[in-house]
């Protein structure tokens, strides 16, 4: 085509990989965020931000499943592939929230053993 359009000029892949990174900043920060949010609260105590993790994963892993679109889009062009460092980077940011909120699930789970068997 003599001009670029709306499916050629990369705009889906980067709109898909930026959307990766912000998901993956909300994975990342659905955890602290309870958790600071239990400290200025006198209804909740530190166990009641475990509700956030269950955000903090499904949030990784659609940030991982956006950044893997926004790759798999790129690589069936011909042309250079655009956003593909965004991606990658939105995907870091998705596992390692996803690995936070795993990590929140298993202290989770250890506190729930010790209390069981206090």
């Amino acid at each position: 085509m003599a001009a670029p359009t709306r499916s050629s000029n990369g705009s889906s892949r980067s709109g898909s990989a930026w959307l990766a990174v912000v998901v993956g900043l909300l994975s990342l920060a659905a955890l602290p965020a309870a958790i600071v949010a239990t400290r200025f609260s006198e209804a909740y105590e530190l166990i009641d931000s475990a509700a956030a993790i269950p955000a903090a994963i499904l949030l990784g892993i659609l940030a991982i499943l956006l950044a893997r679109r926004a790759r798999a889009r790129g690589q069936r062009t011909l042309a250079g592939v655009r956003g593909s460092s965004t991606a990658r980077f939105g995907r870091f940011l998705g596992v390692a929230g996803l690995l936070l909120g795993i990590t929140g699930a298993m202290a989770i789970g250890v506190f729930a053993i010790l209390s069981a068997v206090d």
